[in-house]
């Protein structure tokens, strides 16, 4: 079984930056890849950017590509999203999940965790 929890969503203004968090509860992390999405209001859930079970391959959104950055400790089983420079049409809720290949599409994901709201103020 695959638990996830996410953290370190917050309010903060334009420009500024956060860092999310995505804690795993599995035996075998490094068995999984892991993405990150978001869903903003009345929009659909979006994929935003995905990591391979080793870290050496990572793929983004155009949106937040040379803004955002994934990475990962499989030593930690964790995975992070680094949000730079960031702007109000990034406020969304913020989902990791994981599966066992890299996919930009979330249906394609089996494991999701709860959410943590990022809002951007202008």
């Amino acid at each position: 079984q695959v638990q996830l929890v996410e953290s370190g969503g917050g309010l903060v203004q334009a420009g500024g930056s956060l860092r999310l968090s995505c804690a795993a509860s599995v035996r075998i992390f490094i068995n999984y890849a892991m993405g990150w999405f978001r869903h903003a209001p009345w929009k659909e859930r979006a994929f935003v950017a995905a990591i391979s079970r080793t870290g050496l391959s990572t793929s983004y959104a155009d949106s937040v590509k040379g803004r955002f950055t994934i990475s990962r400790d499989n030593a930690k089983n964790t995975v992070y999203l680094q949000m730079n420079s960031l702007k109000p049409e990034d406020t969304a809720v913020y989902y990791c999940a994981a599966r066992q290949g890299v996919s930009k599409i979330a249906d394609n994901y089996e494991h999701w965790g709860q959410g943590t709201q990022v809002t951007v103020s202008s």
